[in-house]
């Protein structure tokens, strides 16, 4: 599981607010990491390698209102890093990349993320994209149950 974006950019830090509140609520197995992947980039392909399954959460880019959820998975996923021209989502993209083409590639992403309202510089989410962090946490443990992880309150 790896939140990334930059908290210094308001909604931009959308998976790094979702990662701390994942590690604030749960505790995971010790096979799961859970990352604060935030603008690291290629840096992160020494955590990476050796994943099987990854769940991106980020502040998504998408057609509707501040605040809709997404959920990107297959062919979805692909479509979504053409698009994307930021320097983390260009970072995850290439780490994806090379793990693949080192024959270590991660078999299965999902990316999970909502609609920013702002980018501009601050700390705090705005309003309505702190409303859908629990959701999204919501979301990432469902996604961990359907790969038949379990996770447990703290």
């Amino acid at each position: 599981m790896l939140g990334i974006g930059n908290i210094l950019l308001k909604d931009e830090g959308f998976g790094v607010r979702v990662v701390e509140e994942l590690l604030r609520r749960y505790r995971f197995p010790a096979a799961v990491q859970v990352l604060d992947g935030g603008t690291l980039g290629m840096d992160l392909l020494r955590f990476l390698a050796g994943t099987r399954r990854l769940i991106v959460v980020d502040a998504i880019a998408g057609d509707g209102p501040p605040g809709t959820f997404y959920r990107l998975a297959g062919d979805e996923v692909q479509a979504y890093f053409r698009e994307k021209v930021s320097l983390h989502e260009l970072g995850i993209k290439d780490v994806l990349a090379v793990l693949a083409a080192t024959g270590r590639p991660v078999a299965e992403v999902v990316i999970l993320g909502v609609q920013p309202a702002s980018l501009d510089v601050g700390l705090e989410l705005t309003p309505v994209v702190a409303a859908a962090v629990d959701g999204t946490v919501a979301a990432v443990v469902a996604e961990l149950a359907a790969w038949q992880v379990a996770v447990s309150a703290c």
